[in-house]
């Protein structure tokens, strides 16, 4: 029977044959470097996600408040009348609605970079991830707000209309 050159048996038998220090230590910057990588583009989904949990949440209150509107033949007084008042965005906050069709005065609607009311009939939105918004759509507070603009047409980020 043919046995395997000695070289062979010394180095499957000798401790010393295994992964050195700087062997894992290079392994493991390989593995961080990937992760860095990983980490930002997964961050980068999940915002991407709720963004588009929220136009959806967004969409489906408006056709609530679309029915009301039919049924009562007038808009809510507020999301409490939908059944939706405790409604939270996937960051956590309750949407935002202000009818401005009861409305005095224009300083709670929220406006385009003109400074013109982006609605009509109501105002629906969520804060977004900063939970922070301000009544025109160009203020940094407002820029990741998922918004209902030109009374329905556009259901999206603030940044975007």
């Amino acid at each position: 029977m043919h046995s395997p050159p000695r070289d062979f048996r010394h180095a499957v038998n000798n401790p010393q044959s295994g992964m050195t220090l700087i062997e894992l230590v290079l392994v493991i910057a390989i593995i961080a470097v990937l992760v860095a990588f990983a980490i930002p583009q997964y961050q980068s989904y999940r915002d991407r996600v709720d963004v588009s949990h929220a136009v959806s949440d967004i969409a489906d209150i408006s056709m609530f408040i679309k029915q009301y509107e039919t049924d009562m033949r007038e808009l809510p007084a507020n999301l409490n009348d939908v059944g939706l008042g405790s409604k939270l965005d996937p960051w956590g906050n309750p949407y935002q609605y202000f009818n401005i069709t009861t409305a005095t005065g224009k300083g709670k609607l929220r406006k385009d970079k003109s400074l013109n009311p982006i609605n009509s009939d109501y105002d629906l939105y969520s804060m977004g991830k900063d939970g922070q918004s301000a009544t025109p759509l160009t203020a940094p507070a407002s820029q990741d707000d998922v918004i209902r603009a030109r009374d329905g047409q556009f259901v999206g980020l603030a940044s975007d209309f």
